[in-house]
């Protein structure tokens, strides 16, 4: 049963009213944005990074989810869109609540784990997206230089956890 028939269910026979009344207080919650990344690394352990066209900075390859879609699912779809990739996204290595900040709303950035491509896959990595100007893996020295200084936090933290096990918690990067 998923959770659409659990939820039915747990309704069925209730008033039509008492529904119209729980669909208006949905309404007015606020909603999050959620972008979903992968910690994908070569060989050699060097972590792969992305070059959008609409941001200054480097990051880490995802972006955001569509309205009701997982998180993994999401990464999974930008994974595919960007870069042609299909690889088996494994575990959460943390979530960052990120505050406000310029026009944007806060939002929940998942980190997975993606796994380390072989030498013949990291070498016929390409943008297939023109929101990308440029990938590359670089050491993580490198991507503390070319990452915005919160989203190096994040990427720091999800190493930790990748050699650790566990999921960690942040806001804006910090534990």
């Amino acid at each position: 049963m998923n959770i659409e028939q659990e939820w039915e269910a747990s309704y069925a026979g209730r008033d039509a009213a008492e529904f119209a009344h729980l669909a208006e207080g949905n309404a007015r919650q606020a909603r999050k944005r959620v972008s979903a990344d992968a910690l994908i690394r070569d060989e050699a352990g060097r972590l792969l990074l992305v070059d959008p066209t609409y941001k200054p900075d480097w990051d880490l390859p995802g972006g955001m989810a569509e309205a009701n879609e997982p998180p993994r699912d999401a990464l999974r779809r930008e994974l595919k869109e960007e870069l042609g990739l299909d690889p088996q996204v494994g575990d959460l290595l943390c979530v960052d609540w990120v505050s406000p900040h310029g026009p944007w709303d806060d939002l929940l950035a998942f980190v997975f784990d993606g796994g380390a491509l072989t030498q013949q896959q990291a070498q016929g990595l390409r943008s297939v997206d023109p929101e990308l100007a440029a990938v590359r893996f670089c050491s993580p020295e490198e991507a503390a230089q070319l990452l915005r200084p919160y989203v190096w936090r994040r990427v720091h933290v999800a190493l930790a956890v990748l050699g650790g096990g566990g999921v960690r918690y942040l806001q804006d990067g910090h534990s």
